[in-house]
């Protein structure tokens, strides 16, 4: 009886990976560490609290750069002693900041120059002791009679020199919308942070531009952002119906909000008695317009902007009520975070399988 000729099976040499397996492979990798940074970037609890990272040091202490051990923050003796001043490297409408150095530290000494602003001043320092966490930079010392505050340094400076950072030869490698869009998912946690804070609701009023708005944050050097001025921090409390109001001059532009603009058209001449106050979906409203700039114009950012339209459209409610939570959008840009690292480890393997 003739013998049916066996159909032919390539036999893959020992140890190799079919090519569907090796993409899946890859992807659940990929996968991987995308859950992974999205559980990290998760406060425990339910009260919005930054979570508790490993080793960070008791209320009231720091660590800095190569120190083994917490540090209470430094007071005015000691930063008198122990703090020197090399250069002055800004200056605002409230303070003066200067680069400085504590035991072999660079540091940033912040002073007031407008004693007329001394309780945004007071504020500011207030705020900086109370929501110390992964979100804020860190608080080292500070004197009240003198004014005077001193924070971590981080030679990347504010945000606003984020596009020239990442032209420079030794980040260019970061310029990428995976690490650009990572950026915007740090600053939507500041948001919900400050949205959710141990002090209650805290609207970020020092942000009536962009460029205004870049100048609170810091980039850290392992590129992550920090906020960095908390002058300007109302606080919402709708129970005792307390809302707020950004500064007592008019705001125009298309960045804030359109409740922040004033109501009763050019024939009335602005009053700030009269003018309407307002809660922490100011905030939301810009998202959008930050978020923008911090994705930049790379391979793949328009793909993210795409995915994020639906949600950046609700921002852009002009019915504050409309608009979503911080905790909503930044829900929203993880799972895009997560679609988008599949879809990227992924490409071409239905054809494979």
């Amino acid at each position: 009886m003739e013998k049916r000729p066996r159909l032919a099976r390539r036999e893959l040499p020992a140890g190799e990976v079919p090519p569907a397996s090796l993409a899946l492979l890859l992807a659940a990798v990929l996968l991987l560490n995308a859950l992974l940074y999205l559980h990290l970037g998760e406060p425990r609890g339910t009260s919005g609290r930054a979570r508790t990272e490993p080793g960070l040091c008791p209320a009231g202490h720091f660590r800095l750069g190569a120190l083994r051990n917490c540090s209470p923050w430094l007071s005015c003796e000691a930063m008198g002693r122990e703090v020197r001043k090399l250069k002055c490297v800004g200056e605002g409408a409230v303070k003066k900041v200067f680069l400085s150095e504590w035991k072999e530290n660079k540091v940033v000494l912040s002073r007031l120059t407008n004693s007329k602003l001394k309780e945004d001043f007071l504020h500011g320092l207030k705020m900086l002791k109370a929501l110390q966490s992964k979100h804020v930079v860190r608080l080292l010392g500070y004197c009240e009679q003198e004014f005077t505050i001193l924070t971590e340094y981080h030679p990347l400076g504010s945000l606003r020199g984020l596009n020239e950072t990442l032209h420079m030869p030794k980040y260019k490698g970061m310029n990428t919308w995976h690490r650009r869009f990572m950026l915007a998912i740090d600053y939507v946690s500041i948001i919900r942070y400050l949205h959710s804070s141990p002090l209650g609701t805290l609207v970020m009023c020092d942000s009536n531009d962009l460029d205004k708005v870049l100048s609170q944050y810091l980039l850290t050097s392992d590129f992550h952002i920090l906020v960095n001025d908390l002058d300007a921090l109302p606080l919402v409390n709708r129970s005792a119906g307390r809302l707020v109001k950004c500064g007592h001059r008019e705001l125009r532009g298309e960045f804030v909000a359109p409740e922040q603009h004033w109501p009763y058209g050019e024939e009335v001449p602005f009053e700030d008695d009269l003018m309407p106050p307002y809660d922490e979906k100011t905030d939301i409203w810009k998202i959008p317009d930050v978020s923008n700039f911090l994705l930049g114009h790379v391979e793949g950012s328009d793909i993210v902007r795409l995915h994020l339209f639906d949600i950046h459209a609700a921002c852009k409610k002009k019915d504050p009520d409309e608009r979503p939570s911080a905790q909503e959008v930044l829900e929203t840009y993880r799972k895009v975070l997560t679609l988008l690292i599949r879809e990227a480890a992924m490409p071409g393997t239905r054809e494979m399988l």
